[in-house]
């Protein structure tokens, strides 16, 4: 076969062949989750040192995030759009099941068996947004007010049963992002500023008459007596610092102790001596602030700031209403999950379980996360290549 021939069939290399795959990737948010991972790997190292497989395990559950991510990003926006109602009905048609038949663990039952056991509260974190972002497509040009009653109904049923098993971590991430689509929908402030100032009146109300709503035997109607604990107990822990208390005033002591810049790696007396609960996941801020100090928390800060502004960038450049909406939705779960850990940990905020991303440990979380990044990529993805 003659020369030319031959190069005619030769088979490109195998990095021509996955260029495609990688073009259009947005570089500038996977720099930030990068920073943010190692970070995360290093403090699991030092919070997990004696905690057997946690560190091999978080860099698993990366790799399968990483994985997640890159395979999501090569759905295109429309596809994704065409998994919206689907999902949405299985999540709710899930959290059914968990109320009628689900397992219980320690007093909450948020888990269902289905051949495997699955948490389907996990799944509303995405198909929430995407059921609101699905809807608000098809409305198009024409909103009424109507149309953001059905959005606040497709919500409000999700969030009610999840709060019914009780998680209220998970409730606020999933409300959080249902109510971010229907903000960037155009919600009219008129119906945004009533509510936000009762709540700040409602906060006001609960500092001054701490005394009175929090002494024994008062009950606040529709909340779990544990949930009622947690807030009062954020008013004032040192009123049971040995216990309802212990989570906040442990990891307030490890962030201060940190100083400037922190005792050093693998140096946290209150993380080795084992003063922090829940060191490796939803108090592993306070692991990494002990060591690494304020610097270090600036740093991370600064990562996760810098994740939510191109996320949102990425919100404004999106060809449609759906792209734009998923977009802005998926950026403020990650601001909701970074904003609700850090307060928390830091004593601003009632203990919820919410982990820190990238730096928690735990496979579900991770998963989503690797899920709202591969949807972030392939709404930037589109519109580059259809620039390009």
């Amino acid at each position: 076969m003659a020369p030319a021939m031959s190069a005619v069939f030769d088979k490109p290399p195998l990095w021509k062949r996955a260029a495609p795959l990688l073009r259009g990737y947005d570089g500038p948010l996977a720099f930030a989750v990068f920073l943010l991972a190692c970070a995360g790997l290093l403090a699991m190292y030092s919070s997990g040192f004696d905690h057997g497989t946690r560190f091999v395990d978080h860099g698993r559950n990366m790799l399968i995030a990483g994985t997640i991510m890159f395979v999501v990003a090569q759905i295109p926006p429309q596809r994704l759009m065409s998994l919206a109602v689907p999902l949405y009905t299985l999540g709710v048609a899930l959290l059914i099941a968990v109320a009628l038949f689900g397992i219980a663990k320690k007093g909450a039952r948020r888990w269902v068996n289905i051949g495997v056991v699955i948490q389907p509260s996990e799944i509303m974190k995405i198909a929430m947004p995407l059921m609101l972002a699905w809807w608000f497509q098809r409305r198009e040009g024409q909103l009424r007010p109507l149309d953001y009653v059905v959005a606040g109904v497709l919500l409000a049923v999700p969030v009610g049963l999840i709060m019914k098993q009780p998680d209220l971590g998970t409730s606020l991430l999933v409300m959080a992002a249902g109510l971010s689509v229907i903000f960037f929908a155009g919600l009219s402030w008129k119906l945004i500023i009533p509510p936000v100032v009762v709540g700040l009146v409602g906060i006001l109300l609960l500092v001054v008459f701490e005394s009175q709503l929090c002494a024994p035997g008062v009950n606040w109607p529709g909340l779990h007596d544990y949930q009622q604990q947690r807030v009062c107990t954020l008013l004032d822990p040192t009123k049971d610092p040995l216990g309802k208390g212990f989570h906040i005033i442990q990891g307030m002591i490890a962030i201060g102790s940190g100083g400037l810049f922190g005792k050093g790696f693998m140096q946290g007396t209150q993380t080795h001596l084992e003063f922090i609960p829940e060191r490796t996941t939803d108090f592993i801020f306070a692991a990494y602030s002990e060591e690494f100090g304020l610097m270090g928390n600036l740093f991370l800060i600064a990562g996760f700031t810098f994740l939510i502004l191109r996320g949102m960038a990425i919100a404004l450049e999106a060809s449609s209403l759906f792209a734009r909406l998923m977009a802005g939705a998926v950026t403020m779960i990650f601001f909701t999950y970074a904003f609700v850990n850090m307060g928390m940990v830091s004593g601003i905020l009632p203990v919820v379980g919410v982990p820190l991303p990238f730096i928690s440990y735990g496979g579900t979380a991770m998963v989503t996360l690797g899920l709202g990044l591969g949807i972030l990529m392939s709404i930037a993805k589109a519109k580059r290549l259809v620039q390009t």
